[in-house]
């Protein structure tokens, strides 16, 4: 079954759920708002890369003969509902109004009832709601049709993604207010590993080779895997906020700048520049309004600095590494393909901006 029909079915699996999420919990008669937010915000567009991971990781290590199954799909679903908790905390924490090119969930639900003060109203129905879709993302999870070892097994390793992942939310609130001069490249990727890569790839992925009957020694293999595929992604991203256009990226290029973003781009320039640049750049950085001469400015000091390059090796680095881990494991050949078609499709960004790049130089 090839890519483009998993996620095909792990979208009706995920209506599916909420059809009976709505029987079973009657979050509708609570508030009809509150019920159909969740579900159009679940629904959005989207990769569906968790739940995908999730399944080709199941498959190869399950059985040849066994089947991609209803359950298995269902208890899929509890990545994205997962990754969805963890949006609407983070686009209430980060006061976003837009999710996908629609509403933030905390900013529909301002409209539940008429408030002298809709904004607050809407981040406190937020937090209820986000608590609300992480108790879906665990009846999800036990959907799945395994001995009951391999499930608790699992659902503890889930389990502690989402507290690993707060916590590191919780390092990059506080990096958001630290000064620069104080946050450093280790703690960097110490938010990379918590906040990215150990939810969207160490977990789907552990979690499917563990309900498989992977041994234990795989299992190492792949959460090492998914980490270094999970920075590789992260730091791809922050060189996407920087240097890619706008309608490649769906939001303003100015946003990660404005946001006042310690990555590893401007971590490591901060460390390598000296005198009148850093200066320059600490008061581009720090300052609460950006421009996009500002932007063009930041621009060429990460490319002058050597950053730009400097984050391009670290992904390649992380890349070859992570492929030789894979070409290791000890799992069907043909899902092996599959994961590794599904993961190289998501860094074709940072070779077209290395590409650019050097073509210029």
């Amino acid at each position: 079954m090839q890519i483009d029909q998993i996620r095909k079915n792990i979208d009706l699996s995920l209506a599916s759920f909420l059809d009976t999420v709505k029987k079973d919990y009657k979050l509708h008669l609570v508030s009809p708002l509150l019920f159909e937010s969740i579900r159009e915000f679940t629904l959005r567009e989207g990769k569906r890369l968790r739940p995908l991971l999730l399944i080709l990781t199941y498959k190869g290590y399950a059985p040849e003969s066994k089947k991609i199954s209803r359950r298995l799909y269902n208890a899929s679903t509890c990545m994205e509902f997962l990754h969805n908790f963890m949006l609407i905390h983070d686009d209430i924490i980060d006061r976003s109004d837009l999710r996908r090119g629609k509403p933030t969930l905390h900013k529909i639900l301002n409209h539940t009832v008429k408030s002298k003060d809709p904004d607050k109203l809407g981040i406190d129905l937020g937090i209820i709601a986000g608590d609300i879709v992480y108790a879906l993302a665990i009846d999800a999870f036990l959907s799945i049709d395994e001995p009951s070892e391999r499930k608790e097994q699992a659902l503890k390793y889930f389990i502690q993604t989402a507290a690993f992942t707060a916590m590191g939310e919780f390092i990059d609130t506080v990096s958001g207010v630290k000064r620069l001069e104080d946050v450093d490249e280790e703690e960097v990727f110490l938010n990379y590993t918590l906040k990215t890569a150990r939810y969207t790839f160490d977990c789907p992925m552990v979690t499917g080779a563990i309900l498989a009957g992977a041994d234990k020694k795989e299992i190492k293999k792949i959460s090492r895997f998914g980490i270094l595929i999970g920075q590789a992604f992260q730091i791809q991203d922050d060189i996407i906020g920087i240097f890619e256009t706008e309608d490649n990226i769906g939001k303003s290029i100015l946003s990660d700048l404005a946001e006042g973003k310690k990555t590893l781009l401007v971590t490591h320039a901060f460390s390598v520049l000296k005198g009148a640049p850093r200066a320059k750049f600490l008061k581009i950085f720090s300052q609460e309004t950006k421009t996009l001469a500002d932007l063009e400015t930041v621009k060429k000091i990460f490319v002058e600095s050597d950053s730009l390059n400097y984050a391009l090796k670290a992904i390649n680095s992380r890349l070859k590494e992570s492929q030789r881990i894979m070409d290791g494991l000890k799992m069907n050949d043909k899902y092996r393909q599959l994961l590794n078609a599904s993961l190289l499709k998501l860094f074709s960004h940072s070779k077209r901006i290395a590409e650019s790049y050097q073509a210029a130089g």
